[in-house]
């Protein structure tokens, strides 16, 4: 049910909500608070704050609830709290509510005035429109008049600009009937701007032109015909200023680009035209026997006719000259080209003719050529390697030949664009492209070089017989193919280091086959008989090494160092393998010679008597060690040595410096041991002295001129007379130089008291195990091993209470102390 406060209308409400304000002053809820704060608590009155409320909704729960009347009285209550807020906030605003109606009349005023204002504005406007039309018509007619005038004028200008440029044409092609005689600059200048003002004016459709049009169209092939002749004649003479005229003609007319674009991409296809000639089987053969060509006209897998194949190599190597020619006649007009452009300027724009025709960062002229021939001709080669075995046979034999052509290409054109202040054609990138071009015949040449001599040394050594030795015949052959394979290409010095390389491995699979036939064992190292099977086989074995050895060194010595270089390890196995076949044997003869020396420690030289003196006979171990010298020249040296006299003062050969070694030693060893010798008499001296003689004399005569063995021989002549030199004497002797410090020392012992010990009496050496000793010692060591003796011979003078020492004592002291300074 309603109550009768909600029946009451709005306007009812609105006029009493003054007096209802004043007649309650207090309500339910102050002023300040908000009903809505209220409603927000209140569990149902909070549903209409939701902003999806639903009305049906509401009702349908309030009717299921049970308890509508209470719904209907607490909604009720809601409306009064809202109507008594409602007035209160009309109420406290209620002069600002006056202020705004006053502001909503004015402003009604306000726009009625604008409204006449407005009107008024209109009018003026039409009134404007209608006095001002008529004139801008008039002057809208009058401008299309003049515009028209204009342009009218403006063409009949160009018109007759451009007949007096026809016209001017028509005197200087009528002047010379000759075309080649006309001013083609001038000409092209004056063609170009004919078209340019023609095109820019649009004069199509009028007569007086059109009719001279196709002239000056003719005119144009003719002029651009004889600038063609010009540039061309001047490209193949390399004429710089017809160069310039037909460049300054084709930039005249405008069309400076296009004309170079198109005589680079003629010579592009003169190239590559030249290139794929040049390997055409068909026309190389004269067109017999040759049926469908595979890449560049070579018929795959083709060989020429029976009897054919000698011409057909040398016509190929013709055409391949002749190509060489063509590539290099290109590009040095090409290049002439691009050094004209670089240098021509147009006189009356000082514009650089190369500007118009490259941008920065575009590659040059010849680069651009250079590129394609160089890919035309790897391409062909590649082609004809895999698809023509005649080709690739030819190429690869003549690989020598062929590398030579494309080098002789590259150094012809570089000298002749070698020009101060202007880049040459070719850069060495460029260079290595070409060369890189024919990488496949290099490759095939190289194996069968190695192939080639690699087979000879397989048949020189065959696997199936290891005891056969080859003949010199043999040897000789394979040191004359090495020599043929150097000469074929000795003129390229990169070509030969690479051709070395493929020697050097021969070489070293030569050693490896000479190394698997020396023999070892008790043969081969037998020194008491005559020569065996074996060592005469590894005596040959070693002469043919020797011989390989000297003949390649031979062959290289006029080469640059890095040529040695590259043969260095094959030479150095060659040498070692050498070595090794008779090394052992030297051994053996070194071992028995040294043994024989030992026996001086067995003779008695501290004999006194005149009998002793006056005997010559030398020495049993001296005649023994003559014996065996004599017995190795015979047996073996003879064999081995260059001559059976003296040897020669050349090139030392491996025995030779063998020999020489082993007499080097030889004299050093018993030098060694004559120092050793005690207790020595006058009469030992002159026997000893006898005994060198003869040792000399031996040496001398079989094995190696003792005059060239240095140090050794110097020492042993030295030692001769020190023997007989008194002991004062020796301290200031010039001949203490040419001996070893450790000779003087332990020669000094047998010149001393008994109680002053050698080394090797205090440490109970044999002489052998001493003289091993020494071998692996210094100077400075064994002066150590000296002086500990010294030390002991000085304690026991002092023990015994004697004041003097031996004259010996000072004087190793002191060549002891000079060895202590040298350190």
């Amino acid at each position: 049910m309603a109550s009768p406060a909600i029946s009451r209308s709005p306007l009812q409400r609105t006029a009493t909500f003054k007096n209802a304000v004043a007649a309650t002053p207090s309500t339910p809820f102050s002023p300040a608070s908000s009903p809505l704060d209220a409603f927000s608590s209140d569990p149902i009155l909070s549903a209409f704050l939701s902003p999806d409320f639903n009305p049906t909704q509401f009702s349908s729960s309030a009717l299921s609830s049970g308890s509508a009347a209470s719904r209907i009285e607490k909604l009720q209550e809601g409306l009064r709290l809202l109507d008594t807020q409602l007035r209160h906030e009309v109420l406290s605003r209620y002069h600002d509510l006056l202020h705004q109606l006053s502001s909503i009349k004015a402003t009604e005023s306000s726009l009625s005035s604008l409204r006449s204002s407005i009107s008024s504005l209109q009018s003026s406007l039409r009134h404007a429109r209608s006095e001002l039309s008529d004139p801008h018509r008039v002057v809208s007619t009058q401008t299309v008049q003049l515009t028209n005038l204009h342009s009218t004028s403006l063409l009949l200008q160009n018109t007759l600009r451009t007949l007096r440029l026809i016209q001017k044409l028509r005197n200087l092609v009528n002047s010379q009937p000759d075309a080649s005689k006309w001013d083609l600059s001038k000409a092209a200048q004056l063609h170009c701007e004919i078209l340019t003002l023609y095109n820019e004016s649009h004069l199509s459709g009028i007569d007086v032109v059109d009719s001279d049009l196709k002239w000056v169209i003719e005119m144009g092939s003719k002029i651009r015909e004889e600038g063609m002749k010009v540039l061309e004649k001047g490209l193949e003479s390399l004429n710089q200023p017809e160069v310039g005229l037909g460049l300054q003609v084709f930039y005249n007319m405008g069309e400076l680009r296009g004309t170079v674009d198109g005589l680079v991409s003629e010579y592009k296809q003169m190239g590559v035209k030249g290139v794929s000639n040049a390997l055409d089987m068909k026309a190389i053969s004269g067109g017999g026997g040759y049926g469908g060509g595979g890449p560049g006209g070579v018929q795959r897998h083709g060989t020429p006719q029976i009897g054919g194949g000698a011409k057909a190599r040398e016509a190929l190597w013709q055409r391949m000259s002749g190509c060489m020619d063509k590539l290099h006649s290109i590009m040095l007009a090409v290049w002439h080209l691009q050094r004209v452009l670089s240098k021509k300027r147009d006189p009356f724009t000082h514009v650089l003719l190369l500007d118009e025709v490259m941008q920065e960062g575009d590659p040059t002229l010849t680069d651009r050529v250079w590129d394609a021939l160089v890919k035309s001709f790897a391409s062909q080669m590649k082609s004809v390697f895999t698809a023509s075995s005649f080709v690739k046979e030819v190429f690869t034999v003549g690989y020598p030949k062929l590398l030579p052509m494309i080098e002789n290409l590259l150094e012809r054109i570089s000298r002749d664009t070698d020009v101060k202040g202007v880049p040459p054609a070719l850069t060495s990138e460029g260079k290595e492209q070409m060369v890189a071009a024919i990488g496949n015949f290099e490759t095939a040449f190289l194996a069968l070089c190695l192939s080639r001599l690699s087979d000879l040394v397989n048949s020189v050594f065959p696997m199936s017989s290891r005891g056969n030795i080859p003949s010199k015949e043999h040897i000789t052959r394979i040191i004359l193919r090495i020599q043929e394979e150097i000469e074929a290409v000795q003129l390229d010095a990169h070509l030969t280091l690479r051709v070395l390389r493929e020697i050097n491995k021969v070489l070293l699979l030569l050693a490896e086959k000479a190394e698997y036939l020396i023999s070892t064992g008790p043969e081969a190292r037998q020194i008491t008989g005559p020569a065996t099977p074996s060592q005469l086989k590894n005596f040959m074995l070693c002469k043919h090494l020797q011989e390989v050895h000297t003949r390649i060194t031979s062959m290289i010595s006029g080469m640059p160092s890095v040529a040695a270089d590259v043969l260095s390890p094959a030479l150095g196995t060659i040498y070692g393998v050498a070595g090794d076949s008779v090394s052992s044997l030297f051994q053996a003869m070194l071992d028995r010679l040294e043994s024989c020396i030992l026996q001086i420690h067995d003779q008695n030289f501290g004999t006194l008597g005149i009998d002793a003196a006056m005997d010559n006979n030398a020495s049993p171990y001296m005649e023994e060690l003559q014996k065996s010298i004599l017995h190795f020249r015979a047996e073996f040296l003879s064999r081995l040595l260059p001559s059976s006299g003296a040897i020669s003062t050349g090139a030392e050969t491996i025995c030779t410096r063998l020999v020489r070694s082993m007499a080097s030693r030889i004299l050093v060893f018993f030098v060694r041991h004559a120092s050793l010798v005690r207790p020595l008499s006058e009469s030992g001296k002159l026997r000893m002295a006898r005994d060198m003689a003869e040792l000399e004399l031996a040496v001398a005569q079989n094995l190696f001129p003792v005059e060239q063995l240095g140090p050794p021989y110097r020492a042993l002549r030295a030692f001769r007379p020190v023997l007989f030199l008194e002991t004062s004497q020796l301290g200031s002797s010039p001949l203490l130089q040419e001996l070893p410090p450790s000779v003087i020392l332990h020669h000094l012992y047998s010149r001393g008291p008994d109680d002053l010990q050698s080394p090797l009496q205090r440490n109970r050496l044999t002489p052998l195990q001493y003289s091993l000793w020494m071998d692996s010692q210094g100077e400075d060591q064994i002066w150590k091993g000296i002086k500990a003796t010294l030390d002991d011979y000085a304690v026991n003078i002092r023990s015994r209470g004697d004041k003097e020492f031996s004259p010996v004592y000072p004087l190793m002291q002191k060549i002891g102390a000079s060895l202590t300074a040298n350190e």
